[in-house]
């Protein structure tokens, strides 16, 4: 408990820090570009609740979506190459000339084939994480003793239970480092994608303040899409808590 609080303590203590550094660097700029921290969330406050709901749930569903998406293929693909030594063989050389691509500059050509909607935003998500998951998937069963899945044969597992309790456990706990790592810049292609072809969602809105010259909504904006990365970054905290006790 003591160490919650402490943790607590200390993120409040960085929060009230940069918000000085802010108010210092606005001083010294005395320029409209940069609203004070006091406007900033003044402006926060005044945003239409619902208008704020709509594109956090737009930006927050399509994160969901591409991590899913991750998930589901990143796991299956991992679970071929860790088990597997001919798959591994096969899939091998194609993610790892893959992999080096940055997926970013991927962008025009998802639109080009995609194009601007829904589809193009959450693939690009998903394109981010997907090959740290194999990667990480492949080498976190790989790194489980073959002695483990002995012990378990020993006493008449079946593959479904060394899957269960052993293939799993292992793959979860790296899968879980991975969309920890790999979640800001997930967030970051997001607001990139949100600046085109729809009306919703936090990168729209913030890029919809700057143009109509709003820098408080604009700043108040980045300030939400920070605080939505911040509550997600928690949730996979509370999951690798929930799930991988056994570690402690």
């Amino acid at each position: 408990m003591n160490k919650r609080i402490n943790h607590v303590l200390r993120l409040l203590f960085v929060f009230a820090g940069m918000n000085l550094v802010w108010y210092i660097v606005y001083l010294l700029m005395n320029h409209p570009i940069l609203p004070s921290p006091g406007s900033v969330y003044k402006a926060m406050f005044q945003l239409d609740g619902h208008e704020v709901l709509l594109n956090v749930g737009y930006s927050l569903l399509r994160i969901f979506e591409g991590v899913l998406l991750a998930l589901l293929i990143g796991l299956l693909i991992g679970l071929l190459m860790g088990r597997s030594p001919l798959w591994n063989k096969l899939l091998d050389p194609v993610v790892y000339l893959t992999y080096p691509i940055p997926k970013i500059a991927l962008l025009p050509v998802v639109m080009l084939f995609f194009g601007l909607g829904e589809t193009s935003k959450v693939l690009m998500i998903m394109l981010i994480l997907l090959f740290q998951i194999i990667i990480s998937v492949r080498d976190g069963i790989k790194a489980i003793p073959e002695t483990t899945y002995d012990v378990l044969t020993s006493i008449g597992a079946s593959s479904v239970q060394k899957f269960w309790n052993v293939t799993l456990p292992g793959a979860l706990s790296v899968i879980l480092s991975t969309i920890r790592v790999s979640l800001g810049t997930a967030i970051s292609v997001l607001f990139f994608t949100e600046i085109y072809g729809t009306e919703h969602g936090m990168g729209f809105f913030i890029m919809d303040a700057w143009l109509r010259l709003d820098y408080p909504e604009m700043y108040a904006g980045i300030m939400l899409f920070s605080l939505v990365g911040f509550v997600l970054f928690l949730l996979v905290d509370l999951l690798d808590y929930r799930f991988m006790r056994w570690r402690r």
